[in-house]
């Protein structure tokens, strides 16, 4: 387009409209084809700097086209998560947020509406719903992840979740429980279960590493428990192994040389049979399950006189700190635990057998405390 002064603008062109405002169109180096600015301008000056702007950004590499986020959200949140790898219950989850939890918000509008303000207000608004906050976070992480990639894909040029701290919360603690209660709730819960108690706290097996154990799991000359997979369950019932969340998951505990006879009464009386025979069954021989298992524990938990607010995970909660009150590192607890936050640092300063074999000894030294006190 010529000015009034007879000069050809080297980028773009810029026309007065009917209504008296002004409009910009240029060449979109994607597409190859014209595109105007997604607005119109109140001046001639305000379009010709758009332009500028648009010109800087094709120059510089950082160039979105204006339209670019107009995706609809809800297709794009579905497409990310369809190609994302994610183990079964991880991907049930992941869906169950997004569908209950962000698309009522953003699911029909476009990704380019999703602004920082919107997100606070939404964010609030899930709190004030009576939300809980891990859930919460949990989605606020999910969004932006989500939004991450619509970055990656050009659509948008930064991600609106930008809000301090809305992706972490204080996590209660948990409580603890000392031998003696782990030794009576073992002997008030029924005894096809006893084991799965005493090893809950003294290995830091989770429950699902817990029920995926076979009899070929253990080693029994070492006291070591092989931790190689881990029982996943569904929202429709079903049971599925799976490897561990990481690397750092595949790993062996030492147990204390002093539950070998409660693991060897076990093993002859309530494990599967063969070498693959599970080491913890259900009431009827079953698979073990949550369900199955949730009323015993309660049930012992109760009849043992413990706080009413422990849950069975916090036996590996347990375990952690009495590892550590044993002279346990840091690195040591965390490859106990199979955490993976520190993984690199294990490569190198790895923890030892021995000191694993330590660390089981020192937890056999609380137990053989606990029996000159008595049988639980």
């Amino acid at each position: 387009m010529t000015n009034r002064k007879g000069r050809r603008r080297r980028f773009g062109t810029v026309r007065q409209l009917a209504s008296g405002r002004w409009q910009a169109r240029y060449r979109d180096p994607l597409s190859g084809g014209m595109k105007s600015a997604p607005h119109t301008f109140a001046t001639k000056t305000d379009a010709e700097v758009w332009l500028t702007t648009i010109e800087a950004e094709i120059l510089r590499g950082a160039y979105q086209a204006p339209d670019a986020g107009n995706v609809v959200f809800g297709q794009y949140a579905d497409d990310w998560l369809k190609h994302r790898r994610l183990e079964d219950r991880t991907r049930e989850r992941s869906e169950g947020v997004i569908r209950l939890h962000i698309k009522p918000t953003f699911g029909v509008g476009t990704i380019a509406a999703i602004t920082t303000a919107r997100v606070r207000t939404w964010r609030t608004g899930l709190l004030e719903a009576g939300v809980g906050e891990p859930t919460v976070v949990k989605a606020y992480q999910l969004l932006r992840a989500i939004l991450n990639t619509a970055v990656d894909d050009e659509l948008i040029r930064r991600n609106p979740c930008r809000i301090k701290g809305a992706d972490s919360y204080d996590v209660p603690e948990r409580p603890v429980l000392t031998v003696p209660e782990v030794y009576a709730v073992a002997g008030a819960i029924q005894p096809h279960f006893r084991l799965l108690v005493l090893l809950a706290a003294f290995t830091t097996l989770r429950f699902g590493e817990l029920a995926s154990l076979r009899r070929r799991d253990l080693d029994l000359d070492r006291c070591v428990v092989l931790v190689r997979r881990a029982q996943s369950e569904l929202q429709d019932g079903t049971l599925a192994d799976k490897a561990p969340k990481s690397a750092a998951g595949v790993r062996s505990v030492a147990f204390p040389a002093e539950l070998l006879p409660e693991v060897s009464h076990h093993l002859e009386h309530f494990a599967g049979s063969g070498r693959d025979g599970h080491l913890f069954q259900g009431p009827r021989g079953g698979l073990l399950r949550r369900g199955n298992f949730r009323d015993d524990w309660i049930a012992a938990r109760d009849k043992a006189g413990v706080d009413s607010t422990v849950h069975f995970h916090d036996l590996r909660h347990t375990g952690n700190t009495l590892a550590s009150s044993a002279g346990a590192s840091t690195r040591e607890l965390m490859t106990r635990m199979g955490h993976s936050t520190t993984r690199a640092a294990l490569i190198y300063q790895h923890m030892t057998s021995d000191r694993d074999q330590h660390i089981a000894g020192k937890l056999g030294e609380m137990i053989r405390q606990v029996r000159k006190l008595g049988p639980s």
